[in-house]
């Protein structure tokens, strides 16, 4: 299984050059892809904070918009939970006193409980945490 980090799924639905080369791979690679909801997480806090910050209701439209758009692209995704073993393993993560941010961190713990290969931009920080697969498939 292939688990697209937030980088690599916003690329992907832009359709920029490099989110099309992802996905031809990604077609070619045959394997499972899936987005943690962490990541959703992520994107949605973003969208919700471009909405509050606008006190004129048709500047808040576009990131209605987009924030729409973006829930859409989420409900046609297989989206892995944050359950029991991921609390766990982000507990174990932590003794471990890996140094990289909580998301991150939650991130990976998903990615590695579900046995996937994520893609990741941000492969300092994620090549930290031991067992765990990341490749940039951006580059």
């Amino acid at each position: 299984m292939l688990v697209l980090d937030t980088d690599h799924l916003v690329e992907l639905d832009l359709g920029s050059m490099q989110g099309a080369s992802l996905k031809s791979r990604l077609e070619d690679a045959g394997e499972e892809v899936a987005a943690t909801i962490i990541s959703a997480e992520e994107q949605l806090r973003g969208w919700l904070a471009q909405i509050h910050g606008r006190r004129d209701p048709h500047e808040q439209i576009e990131p209605y918009r987009r924030l729409m758009r973006r829930m859409d692209f989420f409900a046609q995704w297989n989206v892995l939970p944050w359950d029991t073993a991921s609390a766990d393993k982000l507990i174990e993560l932590r003794r471990q006193r890996i140094r990289i941010g909580t998301m991150d961190l939650k991130i990976a713990s998903i990615v590695l409980v579900h046995g996937a290969t994520l893609l990741s931009r941000n492969l300092r920080d994620f090549r930290q945490v031991p067992a765990l697969r990341v490749e940039d498939w951006l580059q």
